[in-house]
């Protein structure tokens, strides 16, 4: 919101970790919503970029990764769901999201999976 006062915690754990620092090239998004497209220009640069397909993970299964999904399945992009990419603190909810409800909008599958070589 603006005009909240952030303190010195929040600053710091606002701050990107050099790990995943954006390098030459890449777009960084301020995500400002559950969604990460609420509030953003994610979906503007993405269809800049032509890009149609979506790999989603994270935490919190029930949160951002549901929220994100439901809308970037409203805006008509391919989903991929990493199941054991993604973490909720109620092991049931992630169960039933990934195996029930995710499914209908989008693939689910592993790490291993997606990432194993072709053929």
């Amino acid at each position: 919101m603006a005009g909240v006062p952030v303190s010195a915690a929040e600053t710091a754990a606002m701050q990107i970790q050099p790990e995943v620092a954006p390098t030459d090239g890449d777009i960084p998004i301020t995500k400002r919503r559950v969604s990460a497209f609420a509030g953003s220009d994610l979906e503007m640069v993405l269809r800049s970029s032509g890009i149609e397909h979506l790999v989603l993970t994270g935490i919190a299964t029930s949160g951002v990764v549901l929220s994100t999904l439901r809308q970037a399945a409203d805006l008509d992009f391919q989903l991929t769901v990493l199941a054991d990419g993604c973490l909720d603190n109620d092991e049931e909810v992630h169960r039933v999201l990934v195996e029930k409800i995710f499914p209908r909008q989008a693939e689910v599958t592993t790490v291993e999976s997606f990432t194993a070589p072709l053929g």
